[in-house]
Parts: C-alpha cells; structure tokens; sequence
C-alpha cells in the first residue's frame, strides 16, 4: 500500500512474511484507525525492537528462530517483556510504564494477526507487563514529628487551627479526607474521662472509633475554646470543626498548607504531606509493639495485606540502624 509505514531493517534481514505481517499491522492502524503521526511513529518504533528480538539470538534460545508470526510462542514474548524491564547491552532497561506501552503495541499486532488469520491463537494476550515496585510509605523520625507539631503559632487562631489538626492526624493516623470532613459532633468522644476517642467517616462510610492522645486532646481543646469561636464569627454556623478564615469547612488544599507551612517552620529538609503523618503514625505503633490487627482498625484499612506494608517500614529501619551501627555490618 502506497504511504505504508517502513519497518527498518535489522543487522540480519528481517523475514519476509514477518516485516510483511507488521506493515499489514500498521497499514491497518493508518488507514482504519486513522491513528496520529507521532502514534503511528511510536508503534513503528515498538514493533521495530519486538521483530529485533524475534530474529536475534536470545529468541532462538527462547523457542527457535521466527520467521512468520504463527511461530511466535508466548514464551517468546515473555522474554521479550523481561529483557524490555532488564535491559539489555544494545538497549538500555525501561520503566514499567514504558514496558507495559511497548507490550500494548506487541498484544495489538498479535490480536490483529489472528483475525486477519496469520496466527491461529493470540499468544500475547495472556501476557502481562511487570508489576510495578511497591513504594514504601514515607515515615519520618519522631523527633521530626514533634518539631512539627510544635511549629505553628499558639497564640493566633490560624495557629490553633494548624495545631490541633496536625496533633490530630498524627494522634489518629486520619487520612486528610477524613480529618476535613470532621463535624463537631463527632469529637463527643473526648469528654470521655476514661479514653478520649473521635468518630472518623472512611472509605465506603465506614466510621472507626479512634483514640485520641493527651497532646491532640489538649491542643483541640485549646483550638475549640479559643480558635474556632473567634473563625465562626465570620461564618454562617457550619458544624465543621476546622474552620477557614471566613468561617466555612477547610478545603484540602487548606489542609495541604498547614502541613507544609509547619513542615518549613520546622525546617526539615524532607517533603513532608498530610500522609506522611498517617504513615509515621502506623509505622510508630508498630515499632513501640502495637499488634498489626490492632494498627488495621485504627488505619481502617479493610484488608490486613494493606496494612501489612508498614511491617516493611520496619524492617528497613532495623536493615539501615544495624547499617549503620553494627561493627560488621558492612
């Protein structure tokens, strides 16, 4: 077809039916799918690497020399995926993205194959691109905690405000959502002369009662007496407990703010975020002995392999102190 695509060719001379299946491919992307230059340009590029492979030596380890589509196996386009994630001497290793876009590329040449009936089963489809590294939370030390927490100014209302909402996250392990959301109704918990608790609403409306510390209920107290009242005169009545400069619920963006403001006033050279707080308050309780179960409930994580991450935290703090401390560590 005139105007189709053209498949470089590799150090060895490409199959003839192999580099006609895939102008067939892009032919078919051109002309029915009418897909962008730049699209079209990096299918071209994608299906360039993947026919590379499948005429060098690591695919005839793999199953054999390819020279027509049918004798592709799925085994082939495995190892292909592997060595697009691994790197190779000729190309350098790609991140998962840019693994799974390639593999896009490849599954949609192969689906295309069999219904134009060049292949009898779609071996990539059942393929899947590499699952992407498990971030850890980020925790920071509790003498950063505190400095922190004590950042904010105790004498003005903003700076009640700040305080009480960064002693409640890190007293709760609340998610921001949540903490935003609070009404004062639900802070009823802390009359309670035994164990002063809050109602916080989770995901799917699924409330928790969580325990509040002494700190967080001092500064909420102090925040509610003194900070709050003086933010309501400006409002219209609003039952929220954080309240902005004229006296409505705060937004996210608020929230945001105050961290990062108290982060800076703490000059702490880390990029500290509400979560942040929710992290260092599982992965502490877990340190100090808190029961992992217990940690569950108070997160409101509804599966235990959620919270199970912050077990990870853990060992990687005893891997980087026995690091750091062990005389032959090293």
């Amino acid at each position: 077809m005139a105007g189709s695509p053209e498949l470089p060719v590799t150090d060895s001379s490409v199959p003839p039916d192999l580099e006609r299946a895939v102008h067939r491919y892009l032919d078919h992307l051109t002309v029915e799918r009418g897909l962008a230059a730049n699209t079209l340009a990096a299918y071209r590029r994608d299906l360039t690497r993947y026919v590379e492979f499948l005429t060098g030596a690591t695919a005839v380890s793999k199953g054999g020399s390819v020279s027509v589509p049918s004798e592709i196996s799925t085994e082939h386009v495995r190892a292909f995926v592997r060595l697009l994630h691994e790197g190779s001497p000729e190309h350098p290793a790609l991140s998962t993205r840019s693994t799974a876009r390639v593999l896009a590329a490849v599954r949609g040449a192969h689906a295309f194959w069999v219904a134009e009936g060049l292949c009898p089963v779609d071996v990539a489809s059942r393929v899947s691109p590499p699952t992407p590294p498990q971030r850890l939370p980020k925790a920071i030390a509790l003498d950063s905690v505190e400095k922190i927490l004590s950042a904010p100014d105790p004498e003005s209302p903003a700076g009640l405000r700040a305080r009480a909402f960064l002693e409640l996250l890190y007293a709760t392990g609340a998610r921001i959502s949540e903490a935003v959301a609070l009404d004062v109704d639900d802070l009823a918990g802390l009359q309670d002369s035994e164990l002063s608790f809050v109602r916080l609403l989770g995901k799917g409306n699924k409330q928790r009662m969580v325990p509040v510390g002494s700190y967080a209920k001092k500064a909420l107290d102090q925040y509610l007496v003194r900070g709050r009242p003086e933010l309501s005169r400006h409002g219209k009545g609003t039952p929220a407990v954080f309240l902005n400069a004229r006296g409505g619920r705060i937004s996210r963006q608020t929230a945001w703010t105050m961290v990062k403001d108290a982060a800076e006033l703490a000059q702490l050279g880390e990029d500290v975020t509400p979560h942040t707080l929710r992290h260092s308050f599982a992965t502490h309780l877990l340190e100090g002995g808190a029961d992992l179960r217990v940690v569950q409930e108070l997160l409101g994580h509804a599966s235990l392999a959620t919270t199970q991450i912050y077990t990870k935290v853990s060992v990687e703090s005893l891997r980087e102190v026995y690091a750091t401390a062990h005389p032959r560590a090293q």
